[in-house]
């Protein structure tokens, strides 16, 4: 997504410091909210000061909208009636699906296309991603696919199967380990985003974590001298994502798990073991 709003950038087609109002005017305007004092760049940096859509009290049941089809719009306006959310970092971080809705919203109105239609045009093909799709409504993955399970009532239970649509932007796409690897690769090699753009991208501020995140990237020196970007990620249906790339694009590791429910510790650390093992 992140990828698309900066080739964009590069176009002439967005200004990263360019606000929200500009692109979609009168959208934003609430006792606490103003899109003429949110930029692009916050929105792709989770600084733009807006709660997640999911905080929302529609959202305490999640399996009762499991076959819900929902736009992007609906999403923002849940956001927009929540109260300014808590716990931002003194960078003005707090990560925000919000935010994304909004970007994939603005990339809609300025090349006149929905987000989906703009990945594939400029990733999808362009990389030959065979796996990779933007699915609308359908809720089934093709096979072979890894299961998804969440917690429920104390047991581990099968969740798949999910109508996505409400993550548009902040989520929706369907794609495979292979595919995000040789992704994640082109970027960080320089294939899909001009040196200024990629200089962009990289500029970080300090997460809740108090770790360096960028224009939809997070930044990882966990073995020293080993710098590594990348994301995690986290769907209903239970799966999960997480993912390394060296600085350079020539070493990447991509996991994609099948539960909610896993030593993150562990994880993390075989991710460590293999970006810096990798030849």
């Amino acid at each position: 997504m992140a990828t698309v709003v900066l080739q964009l950038v590069g176009e002439g087609k967005i200004k990263l410091d360019d606000s929200v109002d500009h692109y979609l005017p009168g959208l934003i305007r609430t006792e606490h909210y103003d899109g003429r004092k949110i930029t692009v760049r916050q929105l792709l940096q989770h600084t733009s000061g807006l709660p997640d859509y999911l905080e929302a009290p529609f959202w305490e049941d999640l399996e009762a909208h499991r076959w819900d089809h929902f736009e992007p719009l609906e999403t923002v306006k849940q956001a927009l009636a929540l109260p300014p959310p808590e716990g931002r970092t003194p960078d003005g971080f707090y990560y925000s699906n919000t935010n994304y809705n909004l970007a994939g919203m603005i990339v809609h109105k300025v090349t006149g296309r929905p987000i989906g239609t703009e990945i594939k045009k400029r990733l999808i093909k362009p990389l030959g991603l065979r796996g990779t799709f933007w699915p609308g409504d359908r809720t089934s993955l093709p096979k072979p696919a890894l299961r998804g399970y969440v917690v429920q009532r104390g047991k581990l239970v099968d969740k798949t199967a999910w109508n996505v649509s409400a993550a548009d932007a902040s989520g929706a796409l369907v794609s495979t380990g292979a595919d995000a690897t040789t992704f994640w690769t082109a970027l960080w090699s320089g294939d899909l985003l001009a040196p200024a753009q990629l200089a962009e991208m990289k500029k970080t501020v300090k997460d809740d974590l108090g770790e360096d995140y960028g224009l939809g990237v997070e930044r990882y020196e966990r073995t020293p001298g080993v710098v590594a970007w990348g994301h995690s990620g986290y769907m209903e249906s239970g799966h999960k994502f997480r993912n390394a790339v060296t600085d350079d694009g020539k070493r990447a590791v991509t996991l994609l798990i099948g539960s909610e429910k896993f030593n993150e510790a562990k994880v993390d650390s075989v991710i460590e073991k293999l970006i810096r093992d990798l030849r």
